[in-house]
Order: C-alpha cells, then sequence, then structure tokens
C-alpha cells in the first residue's frame, strides 16, 4: 500500500477540483486532498493551523480576491511551508505566465489540459520529480 500523500489544491472552480481528485486518486488511491476555494482562504487557514503540514500544493492561477501568484508567495512566507513543492495549476499556456510562476517560487506549472488522460502524466509527473517528494 503506497503512504498516504496530503495535497492541498486551491481553485475556484468546483469542477476543477472534483476532476483534480480524480485523477490524483488514480495516480495514488491513498491520496487526501483539501480543497479552498480561493487564495485568500487558504493562505488564511494554513497561516492559523499550524500543524497543518500538507506534502503539495497546487495553486489556480486565476482566481477572484487574490491571484495565483499573490497566493503562492504568500504561502512561501509561512515557515513551515517553504519547502513544501508548489505548482502552479492553471488553463494558462502562456509562457510568460509559466516564467513569473516559477519566478515567484513554483517548482512547476501545470497546465489544466481538457482530458483526464491529459492531465494526468504533468501531475504525476511532479508528484515524482518534485524537490524532496517520491510518494506516487
Amino acid at each position: 500500500m503506497s503512504a498516504t500523500i496530503t495535497c492541498v489544491l486551491i481553485d475556484d472552480d468546483m469542477d476543477d477540483q472534483e476532476i483534480f481528485l480524480y485523477v490524483m486518486r488514480e495516480i495514488n488511491p491513498d491520496i487526501f486532498c483539501r480543497f479552498f476555494n480561493d487564495g485568500d482562504e487558504a493562505v488564511r487557514a494554513l497561516q492559523k493551523e499550524k500543524d497543518f503540514l500538507p506534502d503539495y500544493l497546487f495553486i489556480d492561477l486565476n482566481m477572484p480576491r487574490m491571484s495565483g501568484m499573490t497566493c503562492l508567495r504568500e504561502i512561501k512566507k509561512i515557515e513551515r511551508l517553504k519547502k513544501v513543492p508548489a505548482a502552479i495549476y492553471t488553463t494558462s499556456s502562456d509562457p510568460g505566465d509559466k516564467n513569473n510562476a516559477l519566478q515567484a517560487g513554483a517548482d512547476a506549472f501545470i497546465v489544466k489540459e481538457a482530458s483526464m488522460d491529459d492531465l494526468k502524466p504533468g501531475l504525476e509527473a511532479f508528484l515524482t520529480n518534485a524537490p524532496g517528494k517520491h510518494h506516487a
């Protein structure tokens, strides 16, 4: 049996949350996913819950209230989360967005593919290759 992986997905689209969970459970059935609907909610909760340490962070780029880039920067200011691998998870395939995400501290830039079969390899690669993590 695989070790339990704890992921946080910060995404304002409920359909994207469901697709993410489905694909992640195909990769590892023991995965636990915690969802936040916007960056502000996530940052506040992660600052407050000092014992919560996820294995991975996935952050949508375009969200209301707080952009994914701002959310990433704010989360990386939280000492216990600085080394948690983080991916921007987005519909954008713009090279400028990717460059900005990596400069802001993202470890990966994963495009939300149109099909679950196309999405799975990108998520699986991140879980396998993210710094310090080898759970998939």
